[in-house]
């Protein structure tokens, strides 16, 4: 057997950031074999990581990544156990090689992202997670991900921001109908300033033909409810009107495009894309977004 050296022990520590003790039983098991230790260490963390993935993984980051050209990007959400863990820098480094790893791939699922090759191939996704969560002894989930890439043919920009030190996150795409006004400062701006409002007023879609129908018939059967409480003899034609005028209000809520800027609440996000679009002489539009709140309810 060769000799267990603090220099071996050292470098097995710094290759895998496993515990002194650990490294250096490691190496007395793998005989001094480097590379063997590196591998009964993985497993080891791996094991530990199972045991460890029951916990309940509740804190966490949002974390996104868009390309220099502004046409792809990507949003990501990383859970934890503790606050202390989601603000450590390691873990915020783990994120940020996650969501980069999302945005440069062309993966729509995340059992497809998590089974891919991560950062140098040697792992996948799923093996480079228990292993951190190894190292940090805390459950760690990549919950969610979000990726959007631009056709070809279309002129826009894909920006994103995160807010409350990555509690939130937003991933927008703004379509326009000019090369030229991709790159002009004003629509740059814009484009922010939409981030911003979205991560603000949570909005749950652009329009009103992306809520689900479901939804609007939920909501109509409860002001249906409502009304005919209230107002038990009135006719259903003004019944049905008032439902109408409490749908819209409904929409203004929860669609994008009929919130009131959070910079100009007088005004609509239609309104600012129109006058936008109309000082660069261009049509302006929101093709998509996400928000992501650590630790929010996600529908199925």
């Amino acid at each position: 057997m060769s000799q267990i050296t603090a220099s071996l022990v050292r470098e097995l520590r710094e290759k895998t950031n496993a515990g002194m003790m650990d490294c250096k039983a490691a190496l007395v098991e793998a005989a001094g074999d480097l590379e063997e230790a590196a591998v009964i260490l993985r497993k080891k963390g791996i094991a530990k990581a199972d045991k460890k993935a029951s916990r309940a993984a509740e804190e966490g980051v949002i974390r996104s990544a868009v390309s220099d050209d502004g046409r792809v990007g990507a949003l990501v959400e990383i859970n934890c156990e503790t606050d202390f863990v989601a603000k450590n820098e390691n873990f915020d480094s783990f994120a940020a090689a996650v969501v980069e790893h999302a945005a440069s791939s062309s993966l729509d699922t995340l059992a497809d992202l998590l089974a891919a090759p991560f950062k140098d191939g040697s792992t996948s996704l799923e093996e480079a997670v228990k292993a951190k969560i190894a190292e940090v002894g805390e459950n760690i989930v990549v919950r969610r991900f979000t990726r959007f890439a631009m056709a070809p043919d279309d002129h826009g920009l894909i920006t994103s921001y995160i807010h409350l030190a990555g509690r939130v996150g937003v991933l927008l795409e703004v379509g326009c109908g000019k090369a030229d006004t991709v790159g002009n400062n004003t629509f740059r701006e814009l484009a922010k300033d939409l981030t911003l409002h979205i991560a603000a007023s949570s909005p749950l879609c652009v329009g009103r033909d992306d809520v689900p129908a479901d939804k609007v018939e939920a909501e109509k059967e409860v002001y249906r409810g409502q009304v005919q409480e209230q107002m038990k003899n009135k006719p259903a034609e003004v019944v049905e009107k008032i439902i109408g005028g409490k749908l819209g209000k409904f929409y203004s809520t929860v669609c994008l495009l009929e919130q009131g800027f959070v910079k100009e609440p007088d005004n609509s996000i239609a309104d600012l894309l129109a006058k936008v679009g109309k000082e660069l002489g261009d049509t302006l539009t929101v093709r998509r977004f996400v928000r992501f709140a650590v630790g929010e309810d996600v529908e199925s």
